[in-house]
């Protein structure tokens, strides 16, 4: 995906995630994310959209803390949100394709790496106001799922943090089956391997259409489709929360 696709994604993303909030409630309890009320969902959200706008818009090249507000709730909050938003997007808009800042996943440039994230970050956080709300939640593209499952994997879950770890070396192959597209992990005591193909013998896959791997990658449904030695998807479902 382009980056103008992820712009336009994360506009999207971050008008639904205020509207099913505003709908919501603050003080309504947040089922994907257990322990959490709306109000911490916008505050979260709406604190990671200015910190990184603050990235590209400055220029920022090393990391700074994430500082979220604590005496805004109600109305106001949802406003405050609706601000980091349009903060963000004018940000990412208006930015220089080669603007050099901090990153922390690899990315063909820093301005692509932040409209990916963010856009994944928002259609993700939208699911969890949604969930609040009640309803169906909105869908996204199969080539956004897949996209979304690609970051998560081949980034998110290459680094150090990543708590997806087996004694002695696994396998497991992830498959979007409207797509085509496959991963192949490898587990072991040391960060998930993760290659886009089918290579090699998997012990469990996980398969479905893209849009439901995604959600339930991020741990916000059930498992469409697990095959083979259970425990893998159960080590899946423990232990692979960002």
């Amino acid at each position: 995906m382009e980056t103008a696709e992820f712009l336009q994604a994360l506009q999207t993303e971050g008008r639904l995630l205020a509207a099913a909030a505003e709908e919501a409630g603050t003080d309504a309890k947040v089922p994907t994310c257990p322990g959490w009320q709306v109000r911490d969902l916008l505050r979260h959200t709406g604190a990671v959209h200015r910190w990184a706008a603050a990235f590209v818009a400055e220029q920022l090249t090393e990391g700074r803390p994430l500082v979220e507000p604590t005496d805004l709730d109600g109305a106001e909050l949802v406003a405050w949100y609706r601000d980091s938003h349009r903060h963000l997007v004018s940000a990412l808009a208006g930015a220089s394709p080669d603007v050099e800042c901090f990153t922390f996943l690899p990315a063909p440039s820093p301005l692509a790496f932040w409209a990916r994230r963010q856009a994944h970050e928002t259609a993700v956080h939208r699911v969890d106001a949604e969930s609040a709300r009640g309803g169906s939640p909105t869908g996204v593209t199969p080539e956004f799922a897949t996209d979304g499952i690609d970051e998560l994997l081949r980034g998110f879950h290459a680094r150090s943090r990543s708590r997806v770890r087996t004694p002695e070396p696994r396998v497991l192959r992830v498959r979007a089956e409207d797509t085509g597209a496959v991963w192949t992990v490898r587990l072991s005591t040391e960060p998930p391997v993760t290659t886009r193909d089918a290579s090699g013998e998997a012990e469990c896959e996980l398969s479905g259409p893209a849009e439901e791997l995604y959600l339930a990658l991020w741990n916000r449904a059930p498992l469409p489709n697990a095959t083979g030695d259970q425990a893998l998807a159960a080590l899946w479902r423990e232990a692979s929360a960002i």
